[in-house]
């Protein structure tokens, strides 16, 4: 199931819709923490780490680049 749905993705960003790429990566991510055991809880304390993170860094305070990746538009709750 994961295979297919990496696929999809993967037709889906070749296509440039990459909103509903971005969408069926949630469901990814979902499925994945359900297989490998990962509770809501877990995922959500590492956002919020990784965010502390990002907000303590002066460089990651500048407009994002081509280069550089842009800050996810969803956030996962639960």
């Amino acid at each position: 199931m994961l295979e297919t749905l990496e696929e999809c993705r993967k037709v889906l960003n070749e296509s440039d819709s990459r909103e509903t790429a971005e969408l069926l990566s949630i469901v990814i991510l979902d499925l994945r923490m359900k297989l490998k055991g990962i509770a809501n809880a877990e995922l959500r304390a590492l956002c919020d780490e990784m965010l502390r993170g990002v907000a303590s860094d002066p460089a990651s305070r500048a407009k994002p680049t081509q280069d550089q990746p842009r800050r996810p538009l969803l956030r996962v709750v639960k």
